[in-house]
């Protein structure tokens, strides 16, 4: 009895779990995004540029949902920031539509 009443609980946090994995995969790769981003910010003075590399460089299906915001001084010394957030939908069995922000930020001192 004690059986069938445990195995529930277990698959619901075993889920839970495997949610939170794939949250911190996402995060993972908006950072590796942000911060390629930030170099070519860095490096050339055209903000643009950033945002396609932080669109290049993340996966299609989350490329179309990012919001890429790029903050480049004109002044070679000063920090350039590229930020970035991505709505994330869970669907657990017990919350439907659970949505998540999952956001990455990065700088570096430009060059030029």
């Amino acid at each position: 009895m004690e059986f069938f009443l445990i195995v529930p609980l277990v698959l619901v946090v075993l889920v839970a779990g495997l949610h939170v994995v794939s949250v911190a995969r996402i995060r993972i790769e908006l950072l590796g995004a942000v911060r390629e981003g930030a170099r070519v910010a860095a490096t050339h003075p055209d903000p643009s540029r950033a945002v396609e590399a932080v669109v290049g460089a993340l996966a299609p299906e989350m490329a179309e949902r990012a919001r890429v915001s790029v903050t480049r001084p004109s002044v070679p010394g000063r920090i350039a920031r590229v930020s970035a957030s991505l709505p994330h939908t869970i669907d657990l069995l017990v919350w439907s539509d659970l949505r998540v922000e999952v956001s990455a930020s990065a700088s570096m001192m430009t060059e030029k």
